[in-house]
């Protein structure tokens, strides 16, 4: 028989999993920030800070990836493998790479932003640091596993601060924009036709394919959008 204690304590126990399903459901939009500009190029100290953070975090969560040697996201699959016939390292064929997308930009017309810019420059860069500073996993399953998650949960967080700071899409996403609106293609189907391109060139120069792979494609998806519903609970105040 149930006591009035044991009822109180059962809907208050509903009450928080429900909170906590609401709190980390899924966005479905990009949110206006305190932070987001009116411009591709309107910067503020903290607007910038929050760019760089995002992008920071974002080539530490591509590190993880590539350390847990189970395989990279798409576009990793290809820095690494053109890292094996040149003398690039890893964070600088990841910006030779972003360099040539931009390119590919112009007979698009499309028109970077300083987030643009900051993209090529700080994943690039903080990629570079986070595959000398984390150990490469060969042996431990569950580490290698951990690496995985970590990484597309960081990736989705950086990927939220850096998108709601409004200061122009990343070279990938200006190539897979631009190609939708010149072709009327949908989105989805042109970005997932060229990460299909770009991984199996990728995966042809050496580059890793693998689990990590098949994870990032499956859950980057929510991650992004549940990062951007708590970047919205948590400023819908400010």
């Amino acid at each position: 028989m149930r006591t009035p204690m044991h009822s109180d304590r059962c809907v208050l126990s509903s009450l928080v999993d429900n909170r906590l399903i609401h709190f980390f459901k899924p966005s479905k939009v990009v949110p206006l920030t305190p932070w987001t500009a009116t411009s591709r190029w309107s910067l503020t100290p903290a607007r910038l800070a929050i760019l760089v953070f995002g992008l920071g975090i974002f080539g530490f969560g591509e590190a993880l990836l590539i350390q847990s040697t189970l395989g990279n996201s798409p576009w990793a699959v290809l820095s690494q493998g053109l890292s094996k016939h040149t003398p690039l390292s890893l964070g600088w064929s990841t910006f030779f790479i972003s360099l040539v997308v931009l390119l590919l930009w112009i007979p698009l017309k499309q028109w970077p932003g300083f987030g643009t810019v900051a993209n090529i420059i700080v994943i690039a860069f903080a990629l570079q640091i986070g595959t000398d500073i984390f150990p490469a996993q060969h042996h431990n399953f569950l580490i290698r596993i951990l690496y995985v998650i970590a990484g597309i949960m960081i990736i989705g967080i950086g990927s939220s601060l850096y998108i709601t700071c409004g200061l122009g899409p990343g070279p990938r996403d200006g190539l897979m924009t631009g190609l939708h609106r010149v072709t009327g293609v949908r989105v989805g189907r042109v970005r997932l036709t060229l990460e299909i391109i770009v991984m199996t060139i990728g995966w042809l120069l050496g580059g890793r394919v693998g689990l990590g792979t098949l994870m990032f494609a499956l859950f980057i998806g929510n991650a992004l959008a549940i990062s951007l519903t708590m970047v919205r609970k948590l400023t819908w105040r400010a």
